[in-house]
Order: C-alpha cells, then structure tokens, then sequence
C-alpha cells in the first residue's frame, strides 16, 4: 500500500477476487523518489523557497525525467507482456499514504482529479507519460489542495499504474449511495464513449436511479449530441464528437445493463464495506469492464444507523402542524387500535408486551407535523406472516420507496401455511364488524340520546368516566377496523391480478366495478348534504339566501374582508333557517342532519380545528355548493349506476369466459364489503375523535375557568395526559399557563418553517428535534416521464383537460375550484365542498381505497392518486389533461382545442 498506492491496491484486489479488471502493472512510489532525488540538486532548497515555487520548479523537472536503462527496459517489457505491443494503455498517477496516514482513494481524501492520468498512450509514449505523472505531484492544484488539508506539498510520494486501454463505445460513474443525500440508491451517470466524458463533464449524461431492494431502474434521458472518443489522427489527447443520430435520443444503457452495473458496485461496496464510486465502460460485445474504485467522498456515504419517518398517509388525517392535543389524541388511537389488531391476528402477547415501546411510538410529532416512524411499523407489521403478501401495495399506499421499503420476512412456504389460519380468521371478520357497529350505534345513542344530559352540563368527572369508557371501547374492539384493512389488501391483491390475467386490464378497470351495492355511512352522510341542498333549494327565499352568502364568502380566493363578511351572512342564514324562518320541517331537517353528521368537517381528525358541532353555520357552507350545481340524490346515484353499468359492460368485453366472470364478480362484490366496511368504520372513527374533541374542549373550558389558562382554546397546546391529569391529579407541576405559551409559539414557528420531506431519515441515537438538522430526504424522488406525464394510480374514469387548481389551504372558497382540476397533497372528507366544485381530481397521495377515490367516484368526475410531485410539479393555472382511468396527467403546452 505504501508503495502503490489505494487506488491500485484496491484494483489489484480486485481483479484477484474476478471482478473483471483490465490487466495493469505499477511503478512503485521508490522509484518516484529515486527520479527526485536525481533533479533535486537542480532545485533550490526546501527551506530557502517558497514552497509553491519549490513545487513548481520540481514539477518542471520530473517532466524531463524520462526513465532510462535499465528502468525504462521494464516498464517496456511489461507493456509487451500485460498491454501489448500494438495496444494502447491508461497511465495514472496515483498519491501514495505518508507518515500522516490518507493518500490519494483513500477513505478519509478522496483526492479527486488532483493526480494526472492520460489515456490512449502507445509504446512509444509510455516513458514520457511515466514523467509528466511524476511531474503532477507538484501541479498547482494539487499544491493547493495539499496545503489547504494541512499535509506539507512538498513530501508527497507518486506511484504510477499503466492499464490496458479498453476500447469502451458507453462508459459510466456509479455510487452505491445517492451521492446528494446518502440514501441506499444506486446512481448511475452514462455517457456514448469512454469515462473522461462523463468524469470531466465533456459529454451529455443519461442518469439512472437502480433500488437496490426492488431492482426497478428510473431514467432520466436526455438529448445527446457531444460523447468522448479516441484522440484524432497525430493527436494524443481523446475528443470531442458528435454523438450518433441514432443513439441521441435513447437511454445510453437499458435497463438491463444499470442493473448489471448496479450489481458490479454493490459486489464492490461488499469487497470493500463501505459505499463506493466506480467507474467502468462497455465494449461492443456487451461486456462490462471495471476500471477504478474508489470510497465515496463527502456526506453522500452513511455514517451510523438512522431513522425513517413518512407522513405520505398520515396526512389525510392530520395534515399541517397538529398541536399537543391532537398528537397526543393520535398517538393514543395508533397504539391501542394497532395493539388490538395484532392481537386479533396472533401475535403473542409476551411479544407485545416486549415491544410496547414501539406500539407507543408508531407516530412522532416532527417539527408540529404528525410522521410515522416507518422502522417500527416494518418491524410490528413484519409480525403478520400474510403482511409480506399485501407488503408491496401497503408501501405505495404508504408512499414508501427506496431505502424505506421493507424486505420480506417469512419464507413463501411459512407464509402460505399462515393462510388457513388467516382465512379462519376472515371468516369471523364480518360478525366481528357487524358487533363493532352495533356496540358502536348504542354507545353513540346513549351518550347522545334524548335522556343523555347536554355534556356542556357534565361535571369534569363525568366528562373524563365518558372519555375513558369510549376509549376502553377503541383498546377493545377498534383492532377490527384495522384487520378490515388487512383482509382487503388480501382481496385487492388478488383481484387486480385476476383482472391482468383474464381480462388483460389495470387496475384503472377497479374503480367503476367497485361502484354500486350498499350505501356505506361516509357516502350516507355526502348524500344527506345533497338532500338538505334539494329542500333548502326548494325554497326560493332560502336559495337565494345560500347563493348570496356563498358568493360573498367566495369573493375572493386568498379570503380577507370579503370573505369575513361572507361568513357573517352564512351564520345569519343557519341561524334563520336554525328559528324557523323557512319552515320547521327545513329547521328539523338541518338539525337532525347536524346531529348525525355534525362531527364531519375540514380536517376532523384534529383536536384542534372545530367541525360542524362547534360551528353548525358551516352546514350553510356545505350545502351552498349543492345548491349553486342543482345536484340531487337521484342524479348523484343515477351518475353512480351508469358508472358501474359501463364498468360491468368493459368487463364482459374483456373478459369471455362466463366461469371466470362469475369468479371475478363474487371477488369484486367481497371487496365491494370491505370497501363499505372500511367507510362505515371511518365515520366511527369521525364519531371518536368528535366526542373526544368536545369533551376535551369542555374541560379546557373548566381550566379556563380555574384561572389555569388565559383562554380555554389554549387547551389545543396540552397533551390528553396534561389535562385530564390537571383533574386526576397526576399532573406534575401546574403552570398550563406556560406550559401552552411556549408549545403555542413553537406551533407558531413551525407554521412558518418549511415543512421536513414527506419521506425522510435522520441520525439515531440523538434527540430527534436535534436530528432532524440532519435530515435527508429518502425514498425515490418522483418524476415525470420521458414525455412529461406524470403517473399515478387511476381511481375514477373519464378524461378532463381544465386548468389545475393548486390548493394548499383547504380554507380557500369552492367557487375557486369551480371548473378546475383541483391539485393537492392530500384530502379529507372536510374537503367535500371543494371536491365537489372540480371537474377533476389529483391527489399525491391516496391509494384505491382512499377518501380522494371514493369521492371521486361519489360525484362521477375523473380522479388520480398517488401521483408523486403533483404539486410541486404543476403550476397552479396550467392547462392539464387528467386521465382518470390510466391515473395520468399531462400538462399541456396550450389551452385544449374546444
């Protein structure tokens, strides 16, 4: 090593272990010394002269140092042997370890680009090329790079490595790690030609994106015109050429081959344990040759384990910053409806007793924003022999990718054995539901029946027995929900592969089949909204009412005065409509709606948003939409049928056998049931976190008026703990006061700050507000195709091209999403009047299940989730053209034609 250098000791490792490394020799470092040592004498001395001269006048020196005799002899004689007298070789020149350790390739000095190679060198120029590599010891830029590491320019040692020269038509740079923020991607950059293109920037570069875990290769291609070739005739220097017509436009490698050299550098990352920067070429027969490797320089190479966090799907519940109470209502319903589930499905309690940490910290509270810690959740799911089935489509539902994906656990052979046993449990899954519901209806009943008394006239004691008596229901019973979930994964999978198989179609055919059956309870309550609009727009003074509120809350799209004033006439209208003014039927009709379905609204998972329940006039709001489209219950399920009737009609086409229709259909209804069941649940959980959030509303009151907080909605800044044990007792210390002052200004800065990547890693083993300053994005970052069209997961049918409609504030008026194609991160049910304004929807996140999906099918107009980067990517008011069966969208360089 100290004599040849990294660089050279690592290739000579390698090509012993077969990898396929062109035959090379070295000329030892001594014989660098002994080449200064014979012009020293013509240098001034060390001491007596700037060091940079002192370099500069070496460098001018060793390259006359030509070797001669006996010296010279070798290095011929070797070129004949391991080159060949009528090849050409790569000479390099590579800075060996001194007594301060480093040297050029090394782990801790990359040294990159500081010693000289040339390429192409005859016979007949070998000697030379040994002394201009002896003589770029001491070029400029490597002077200044040595001085600014604090090692003396001056002491350097240089060995130099002859190669045969292989005659490569597509070179390339690959990392085992993404070199811009350590992730375990393989990056691969490819150039027509040799290296030299690709290293010294000279030629244009396809990149390909290799996950290591999948194999699956993204490219980014582009329009090739220059490459690097051999040099002219009489030259010596490679050039500069014009790249094919034939090859400009398609990728430099094909998939086939990035895999082949993704696989090349993780053999080498293994030989060597730890990250690596290869470069290599492929000559005309295809063959793959290894030329150098190299540690990876900089942050791009890991260092330490870390965590992986996502808010990919978490935020269609808790979108935003979420206070303390929201967080800590959340982390609660993760860990006991998740205990619950795993229960359900075997998993030894000793085991979940040893793993309750976990179960505790299956969400975090990041920067105010809810993630889940991705680790924990691989390791607790990774539990379910049968999860390994459904893996895949959990983590794009997940939005996981790349280094956050999961491997599988359990052998093919162990997971089919679990199936039986799964299958058992499946069967008692729907009375399961069914005593979940009815439980669930009763307790609802009498906590709000005509007998319950009002909770705003409960005692704090009463109000917190109710909490912990709804919530003992969660820890008992909410594991079916989730199990729901589970099964109809199972189904899905099993379905849309059925679909490939005998119908030759996508999952853009499941959407329409999936219409039609029982009404579920979230599409119960979108058609009560319908039903309230159809009476209220049945009375012309009370329309006209609606539509006038509605066009002054909409006046303006960022809100305002306007907007203020808007609210103010909605609030007059519940309020007329509340007394009677319309009728009592109208007045009873709008009450019993909100009773039902008051706790449905913008975000009403978030303890610290209000719904309809502590804002009824937002009914007026919801039902303004409505009435403005004329819609109406019979419309919206004739609209539902014809799309199930046309989805019915394709599958027929499609597919012939009557046999295997009849298969298909008895699985699609199956998966119609646990469609309905997973909306029916989500309207319990609405119920749960509605309740909780009025009790806990109503003992922020009680604080308040204890003198314990200045205003009883700074109970937002509380954890659940916090405030029930002010009440119980436990609470240590009693400065709430504070205690919400500082958490409401930090929520404060983090509504103001940039929020962290959807899908991120951060150092382990530091407190996480600390690590988070070393975040780095993870995952495989979305990108548009090769023609610009970005591709998600089609979930309802129809093609609409329109304006898009960017939406980061659900808060903005519906009117402004009328006749546009809404774009946003993700939605909720609160959404519904925005949704139904648009005449088409893209969501980045979602799967088939989802609420965007659901919606979407609901009002009949074309919707895509799952479309990474849709935001971000889409300006807002850009022509697009949404493709709500293939799930794609294209931005347009024009308006449609009409």
């Amino acid at each position: 090593m100290d004599e040849i250098g990294h660089k050279f000791a690592r290739l000579e490792t390698l090509r012993a272990a077969g990898f396929p490394v062109p035959d090379f020799f070295c000329l030892p470092a001594a014989e660098f010394d002994r080449a200064l040592d014979g012009v020293r004498g013509a240098l001034p001395p060390v001491t007596s002269a700037p060091v940079r001269e002192w370099c500069a006048a070496a460098a001018t020196a060793l390259v006359k140092a030509v070797p001669e005799g006996d010296l010279a002899a070798g290095l011929l004689d070797a070129f004949d042997e391991r080159i060949g007298a009528d090849a050409t070789a790569a000479v390099r020149a590579c800075a060996v370890p001194g007594g301060d350790g480093g040297g050029e390739d090394s782990a801790d000095d990359p040294f990159a680009g500081m010693s000289d190679s040339f390429l192409y060198v005859s016979r007949d120029g070998l000697l030379e090329a040994v002394a201009r590599c002896w003589a770029s010891a001491f070029k400029a830029e490597a002077v200044r790079y040595r001085a600014l590491r604090g090692v003396d320019p001056a002491r350097v040692r240089v060995a130099v490595g002859v190669q045969r020269m292989v005659l490569g038509t597509r070179s390339f740079v690959a990392f085992t790690r993404d070199p811009r923020d350590g992730s375990r991607h393989h990056v691969i950059a490819a150039a027509h030609g040799i290296g030299e293109g690709v290293v010294q920037e000279k030629a244009d570069v396809d990149h390909f994106f290799v996950d290591p875990k999948t194999g699956t290769v993204r490219a980014e291609v582009v329009a090739k015109r220059h490459m690097v070739g051999p040099p002219a005739d009489g030259e010596t220097d490679p050039r500069v050429t014009e790249v094919p017509e034939a090859l400009r436009e398609v990728p430099v490698l094909t998939d086939d081959q990035a895999q082949e050299v993704a696989d090349l550098a993780a053999r080498v990352e293994e030989r060597f344990g730890c990250p690596q920067d290869i470069e290599g070429t492929f000559t005309p027969d295809g063959a793959v040759h290894l030329v150098q490797a190299r540690p990876m320089a900089g942050e791009g190479a890991e260092a330490g384990p870390r965590v992986l966090w996502g808010n990919h799907n978490v935020t269609e519940n808790f979108p935003g910053v979420s206070g303390a109470l929201t967080y800590s209502q959340a982390r609660m319903f993760y860990e006991l409806a998740f205990t619950d589930l795993y229960r359900r499905m075997g998993v030894p309690e000793r085991w979940l007793r040893a793993n309750a940490h976990r179960l505790r910290r299956m969400v975090g509270h990041l920067d105010g924003r809810v993630y889940y810690r991705l680790d924990d959740w691989q390791e607790l799911h990774g539990r379910l022999p049968v999860f390994d089935l459904v893996r895949a489509g959990w983590e794009e539902g997940m939005g996981i990718t790349g280094e956050a994906r999961g491997a599988r656990r359990w052998s093919r052979a162990r997971v089919v054995a679990a199936l039986p046993l799964t299958a058992w449990r499946a069967a008692g899954h729907p009375r399961a539901t069914a005593r979940l519901l009815r439980r669930w209806d009763g307790l609802m009943a009498e906590i709000h029946g005509p007998a319950a008394p009002p909770l705003a006239e409960r005692s704090p004691d009463e109000l917190i027995a109710l909490y912990r008596r709804v919530w003992a229901e969660v820890a008992r019973r909410w594991g079916v929900t989730l199990a729901n979930g589970l099964y109809g994964l199972l189904v899905m999978r099993a379905v849309t592969a059925l679909l490939r198989r005998w119908a030759g179609a996508g999952p853009e055919l499941l959407p329409g089949l999936l219409c039609g059956g029982r009404e579920n309870r979230s599409l119960a309550a979108a058609r009560a909204a319908i039903a309230l609009a159809e009476r209220a727009a049945a009375i012309p003074e009370l329309k006209a009412a609606l539509l006038a509120a509605d066009a002054a809350d909409h006046g303006g799209e960022e809100g305002g005065a306007e907007k203020g004033a808007g609210e103010e006439r909605l609030r007059a209208v519940w309020a007329d409509v509340a007394a009677g003014r319309y009728g009592s039927s109208m007045a009873a009709a709008a009450r019993g709606y909100l009773r039902r379905y008051g706790d449905r609204g913008m975000h009403d998972l978030k303890l610290d948003e209000p719904t309809p329940r502590q804002r009824p006039w937002a009914v007026a709001a919801t039902i303004a939409p409505f009435v403005r489209q004329g819609a109406t219950v019979a419309g919206n399920r004739a609209g539902e049928a014809r799309a199930a009737a046309d989805a019915r009609r394709r599958l027929r086409a499609a597919c012939r056998d009557p046999l295997r229709r009849s298969v298909l259909t008895a699985l699609l209804s199956l998966m119609r049931w646990f469609v309905r069941t997973r909306e029916d649940t989500r309207f319990l959980r609405t119920q749960l976190f509605g309740l909780s959030r009025e009790v806990l509303w109503r003992l922020g009151d009680h604080l308040a008026a204890a003198g314990m907080l200045d205003d009883p909605m700074d109970v937002h800044d509380l954890t659940v703990e916090e405030v029930v044990g002010a009440f119980d007792g436990t609470l240590p210390g009693a400065d709430l006061r504070g205690l919400a002052a500082v958490r409401r200004a930090e929520r404060d800065r983090d509504r103001a700050a940039p929020p962290p990547p959807a899908l991120l890693s951060a150092p382990a083993g530091r407190p996480v507000a600390m690590a988070l300053r070393d975040v780095r994005p993870a995952g495989a970052e979305p990108h548009p195709d090769a023609h610009g069209v970005l591709r998600g997961l089609g979930s309802s049918g129809g093609t609409v091209r329109g304006r898009a409609k960017v939406v980061l504030d659900p808060g903005i008026a519906p009117a402004a999403c009328a006749g546009r194609i809404l774009v946003a991160r993700e939605t909720d049910p609160g959404w519904l009047p925005l949704l139904i304004s648009a005449s088409g929807l893209v969501v980045e996140r979602g799967t088939l299940l989802s609420h965007t999906a659901v919606t979407g099918r609901l009002l009949g107009v074309p919707a895509a989730v799952a479309v990474g980067g849709a935001v971000g990517r889409i300006p807002d008011g850009a022509w697009i053209e949404l493709d709500g069966r293939a799930g794609t969208v294209r931005i347009l360089d024009a308006p449609p034609e009409r």
